[in-house]
């Protein structure tokens, strides 16, 4: 499965977000039965999940997890949620 989202990308406004969303429903919709979180429950619940883990992902990929958040941190925790256990 590839990432619609590669860690070092900047989504800065809602049009790119947009495309990013659109991106992730197209790899969604041509991976059968690729991704752990197959229901929209277990979609939420890893989303969740990497969310409050958040900091621990971007401490290993040596960046600072943005304190306000920003719109690829949103699009970086969609693309997890769909693998986060």
């Amino acid at each position: 499965m590839t990432s619609p989202l590669a860690p070092d990308d900047r989504i800065t406004d809602r049009e790119a977000l947009c495309a990013f969303l659109a991106r992730l429903r197209a790899d969604y919709d041509e991976s059968d039965t690729e991704g752990e979180n197959r229901t929209l429950g277990a979609f939420l619940e890893a989303l969740e999940a990497w969310i409050s883990d958040a900091p621990g992902w971007y401490a290993n990929h040596g960046q600072d997890l943005p304190p306000q958040g920003d719109w690829t941190f949103f699009a970086r925790a969609l693309t997890a949620a769909r693998i986060y256990e």
